[in-house]
């Protein structure tokens, strides 16, 4: 069994339901259980705090606290700037994981198994022991989990990942991953005064006018919901039958009910891309084959690299986190009898035209549509979205939905947001993401360390740079929050999204970043 050291940084004060859910969220990360942490390192002045030691006592290890000058001593992967100032260390979590995975016996060096992650008031990171070999250099070496969530040299790890024979890489394993796919953007503002570039939701919305129809709406709350008006308003603006649309409590309800209702036997998910339709997956039990699309290949899609026997297929477009539009030629050459092909347009409606959309198709043997109203019109916190799909498909999800899924207020505003005027308003706003788009992208083009996926066609853009976890540590001590990649299957630390915001918030931006990869040595 693999054994693993845990270290905790903490504020004071911290609950210790706090620190046990982040506790869980690295040992999920790492394809592990309580039953390998075998340690609990952290500060010494904080060893005695209730969070911290109840959280060690539910878990039933020691804790083990550590001085600060044996903390800084020790060179961490991840530094950044706050606890650096207050503790003497750039992360108390990564030392202290490195120093108890080092105390693991004699020749064995600490070697770090999931970086520092955050809740608001803690930091943990998770650290295992490994022999080193007289003629290893050992000093740079880092251990990483397989995406079978073994670790190397542990009996009964797969000797190696199949070679993929499509230009698009195939991992199939799916017992754990090293990709927290629970991980969404607004887990880097909350709790946090940051200028947010990590959310991709529209700023200044929702607009007025429909800030007033969803008021006047609590008038009648004492009613059940009745989605019939929204309904059909959704049908006549994709120009299909009402039994064609279901209204759902945002897109992310509607991969739980394709998860639920639909009797798959191999899905697969194209990636990089919005991690939910996995994360519904995997919770329903089932086992999810990945297509990973390649940054050589500008992360396009080869409609070959996904498997014959695939019965559910997921992609987005334009697809989260790559600001990818595929065509609408190749999503619909997925197609094939007996297959579901569930096509998220979270975004299509921030591009201009809607062009490549599938949404409206009937001529796409089981193409499943969802759109999002929460991105365009900053509806986030209301959930209100909706599947365009075969009428035999919507029946299926509705029979697995609870009795009156979506509220009164969210029925208001799709019916609202499906106007002449409302649709209107999104296509301007959506040329003007492209204006502000090209801006941010020329920006980037300044830094020779950067380097962005090419063709953005959504309201953010990924980019490359090496040590990006660093400098997103560094953006957020200067006052910006960016959307970390590495939660994305097919990305890794040095990937970030960015939200397109408007020009003032651009340039600051830009000041901060050039700051940033300034003091990484630019």
């Amino acid at each position: 069994m693999p054994y693993a050291h845990l270290g905790v940084g903490a504020r004071p004060g911290v609950p210790v339901d706090e620190v046990l859910e982040l506790v869980g969220a690295v040992l999920r990360e790492a394809g592990l259980t309580r039953a390998h942490v075998r340690s609990l390192g952290t500060l010494d002045a904080r060893a005695a705090e209730p969070g911290v030691a109840g959280a060690a006592a539910a878990l039933g290890v020691p804790v083990r606290g550590y001085t600060a000058g044996e903390l800084a001593a020790v060179r961490v992967p991840h530094p950044s700037a706050l606890p650096l100032a207050a503790t003497g260390t750039p992360s108390v979590a990564e030392a202290a994981a490195l120093l108890a995975a080092g105390e693991g016996g004699p020749g064995a060096g600490g070697v770090l198994l999931v970086p520092k992650r955050k809740s608001p008031r803690a930091t943990c990171a998770l650290a295992g022991f490994v022999p080193v070999l007289p003629n290893e250099a050992a000093p740079d070496v880092r251990l990483l989990p397989l995406a079978h969530g073994y670790i190397a040299g542990e009996p009964g790890s797969p000797p190696s990942i199949p070679t993929p024979h499509t230009t698009a890489a195939m991992d199939t394993y799916t017992d754990s991953d090293t990709h927290d796919l629970r991980h969404h953007g607004d887990a880097e503002v909350r709790d946090e005064k940051l200028i947010d570039l990590a959310v991709n939701v529209r700023t200044n919305t929702p607009p007025d006018w429909l800030r007033e129809r969803i008021a006047a709406s609590l008038t009648g709350l004492a009613a059940y919901p009745d989605g019939r008006a929204a309904r059909a308003a959704v049908a006549e603006r994709h120009d299909l039958p009402p039994n064609r649309v279901l209204l759902t409590a945002g897109a992310a309800e509607a991969f739980v009910l394709l998860a639920r209702a639909l009797p798959v036997r191999r899905p697969v998910v194209v990636h990089p891309q919005f991690t939910e339709p996995e994360a519904a997956l995997r919770d329903a039990g089932h086992e999810v084959g990945r297509v990973l699309l390649r940054e050589e290949d500008g992360f396009r899609l080869d409609p070959s690299a996904v498997p014959e026997d695939a019965d559910l297929v997921v992609i987005g477009n334009p697809t989260n986190p790559t600001s990818v539009l595929h065509p609408a030629a190749s999503i619909a050459a997925l197609a094939r009898p007996g297959r579901i092909l569930v096509v998220d347009e979270a975004f299509m409606d921030a591009v201009p035209g809607e062009r490549e959309s599938l949404a409206g198709r009937t001529d796409v043997p089981g193409l499943v549509v969802l759109r999002s109203l929460t991105k365009t019109w900053g509806l986030a916190g209301l959930r209100i979205g909706y599947v365009l799909a075969e009428p035999e498909t919507v029946a299926a999800l509705e029979r697995t939905q609870p009795l009156w899924p979506v509220s009164t207020p969210a029925l208001v505003a799709a019916e609202a947001c499906m106007s002449r005027g409302a649709l209107a308003e999104a296509e301007h706003a959506a040329h003007r993401i492209g204006v502000e788009r090209a801006h941010l992208l020329a920006g980037l083009a300044e830094f020779d360390e950067v380097r962005t996926v090419a063709g953005a066609e959504g309201p953010f853009v990924l980019l490359r740079t090496d040590g990006a976890d660093t400098v997103r540590e560094r953006l957020r001590s200067l006052g910006f929050a960016v959307r970390r990649g590495d939660t994305f299957p097919g990305l890794d630390r040095n990937w970030l999204r960015l939200a397109v915001r408007d020009r003032v918030t651009t340039n600051r931006f830009l000041q901060a970043l050039d700051q940033a990869l300034l003091i990484g040595g630019r």
